[in-house]
């Protein structure tokens, strides 16, 4: 099996890091957006597409800034995290989402990524 590697994405957000957040750290916000279902206990949360569901603690979060999860079923250093940084130079919220894929599998991870950026755009009213 072939280690795969961390890659890296950017969107350019228009709202509050606080809105923000709240989709990407909360059980009712993600389920706007990233998956069908999704219950949240003692900071582990459950994922349910078409009838699968995948399991993923919290292993780090700070507030309106980051919210880092780690799939049971993955290495333990494998994970995927959402950041909310600041552009200096715009002032604007800028989501970055790190995740981890085999080489030849960014590709289409990222356009998957796309996907369900798109999903969270459109409930944020981008």
């Amino acid at each position: 099996m072939s280690k795969k590697v961390r890659y890296t994405l950017e969107y350019p957000v228009r709202c509050s890091p606080a809105i923000l957040y709240e989709f990407l750290s909360t059980s009712t916000g993600l389920q706007e957006w990233f998956a069908d279902k999704v219950e949240d206990k003692d900071g582990r949360f459950s994922f349910a597409w078409n009838g699968s569901t995948e399991e993923a603690e919290v292993v780090e979060s700070e507030e309106n800034k980051s919210i880092r999860f780690h799939w049971l079923s993955s290495p333990k250093d494998e994970y995927f995290e959402f950041s909310i940084d600041k552009s200096e130079v715009t002032n604007q919220t800028i989501l970055v989402i790190n995740d981890f894929a085999d080489k030849k599998e960014i590709k289409d991870q990222s356009q998957l990524w796309e996907t369900q950026v798109k999903d969270l755009f459109h409930r944020l009213g981008n």
